[in-house]
């Protein structure tokens, strides 16, 4: 997904309270679930660990309904699990609108497990002004638009400022390569006691993790040979990454006891100062004020992703669908929903700024965490501007990732099967955190194998 990321949105948060104006050129619509009432049911709706955007997630839904008083929106917690979404489409029991990883349209749209929704976003105004690219992946060969996708991200370098200084380092100088991530996670480990890196390790982390090494390392997870998808991380660019996990896991014991890890798990040891370094998001910030209640907010920094021989990083997104199964009513109001819910905060500056002012209003709330941009740069200027006055994080520890992952190419997840890909993967990471002696191109020659067997299957 190759977004442009000048300028970098400076988003009000994953809901960014309500918007006073209904999406223009679409009709409510009705099929009798209840009385009168369309019942839709979404995902998307926040835990309850995440009070202030639940709460407006809850005042959201209010307002869309009092302005389109023939639906009736449910929303819910569940998230995606490519594991039951095939048996639950099946039975009719999933939701009217799924939100799934940017990994998974490709496969959805070739099963025809979800439905074009192309009519009804064309109805909306302002859908010629969509930068192209950020549609491409949610498309088919014939132009036909599948989804919607929630703020844009790119993979950067998460970082304890207050360890750095801690440990003799320069908060205000991250790394940018990879060998100077390796000195800075000696030095912290030697200095404070706590683990220098971290690197996730299950639930498709693992090989996720891996491929941003990979990328930032100049390679990639699969290339197309013969018009068809094949492993290509058996070379020297992933040899490398695991190769420098290795060295830092062993040789300096700079990665801590628990290695056996996902992104909860990181996130929640680096809200309790406990880890120095880790591969993420400017989201992050939000998981850990939110749900796992970093104190001293001016402790969390980003960068860029560092580099060691390319200039890449991984990009993705969250993305807004609605199955196969969904009536065309439910489809044109799920449309309806999804442009009032996420894509106009992220056009119109009145609506941008209304929705910051209302979440900065709530002490626990994160706005102006930084996301990639949907639309044009121009429009992003005007939507900066518009919720600058509302930004309550700490914005210049997000500068080294806005002015870094500028300078850097976005690739995305890769094209075909990437959660099962990275379930493979998982197990070579694991393999290399654990075991003193793993075999790095063992390991590898037979997650090739094994990838291209699941490739294979899934290119029939």
């Amino acid at each position: 997904m190759a977004l442009s990321t000048r300028p970098i949105a400076v988003a009000a948060g994953l809901l960014a309270g309500l918007a006073l104006t209904a999406c223009s050129g679409l009709t409510p619509s009705t099929n009798g679930d209840s009385g009168d009432q369309l019942v839709l049911r979404v995902q998307g709706k926040p835990s309850p660990t995440d009070k202030a955007a639940l709460d407006q997630f809850d005042r959201l839904v209010a307002e869309f309904e009092k302005q389109n008083p023939g639906i009736k929106i449910e929303g819910t917690e569940n998230k995606w699990d490519p594991l039951t979404f095939a048996t639950k489409l099946a039975g009719k029991s999933i939701e009217d609108v799924i939100q799934a990883p940017l990994t998974e349209p490709p496969g959805l749209i070739a099963r025809k497990q979800v439905q074009p929704i192309t009519g009804p976003l064309k109805s909306w105004n302002h859908y010629q002004e969509f930068n192209p690219q950020v549609l491409k992946v949610l498309s088919d060969s014939a132009g036909d638009v599948y989804g919607v996708p929630l703020a844009p991200f790119a993979q950067g370098l998460v970082y304890n400022r207050k360890l750095f200084t801690q440990a003799g380092l320069n908060p205000d100088k991250p790394p940018t390569t990879w060998d100077e991530v390796r000195a800075a996670a000696k030095q912290i480990a030697e200095k404070t006691g706590k683990a220098g890196f971290v690197h996730e390790s299950k639930g498709n982390t693992g090989g996720w993790q891996l491929t941003m090494g990979t990328y930032s390392r100049g390679g990639s997870m699969e290339s197309e040979q013969g018009g068809k998808y094949v492993a290509s991380f058996n070379s020297e660019p992933t040899k490398s990454a695991l190769t420098w996990l290795q060295t830092l896991r062993w040789s300096d014991n700079a990665m801590g006891q628990n290695h056996l890890v996902d992104q909860d798990d990181v996130v929640k040891q680096f809200a309790a100062g406990q880890i120095g370094m880790f591969m993420g998001t400017p989201g992050t910030y939000r998981l850990a004020k939110m749900k796992f209640g970093l104190k001293n907010t001016a402790d969390y920094g980003i960068t860029s992703l560092p580099q060691s021989g390319g200039s890449a990083t991984l990009a993705g997104a969250d993305v807004f669908m609605v199955p196969a199964s969904v009536s065309k009513e439910k489809a044109e109001a799920a449309v309806k929903w999804l442009l009032f819910a996420y894509i106009e905060p992220q056009f119109d500056p009145q609506v941008a700024a209304e929705r910051a002012k209302e979440l900065a209003a709530n002490p626990e709330a994160a706005v102006g965490v930084p996301t990639l941009p949907l639309f044009s740069a121009a429009q992003q200027e005007k939507i900066n501007a518009a919720t600058k006055p509302y930004v309550n994080v700490e914005l210049e520890n997000f500068k080294p990732w806005l002015d870094g992952t500028a300078k850097l190419q976005l690739q995305p997840e890769p094209p075909v099967a990437a959660q099962k890909v990275y379930t493979i993967l998982d197990t070579v990471v694991q393999s290399v955190l654990t075991k003193r002696d793993a075999d790095i191109a063992a390991l590898l020659a037979k997650a090739e194998a094994d990838v291209n067997k699941v490739l294979a299957a899934e290119q029939k």
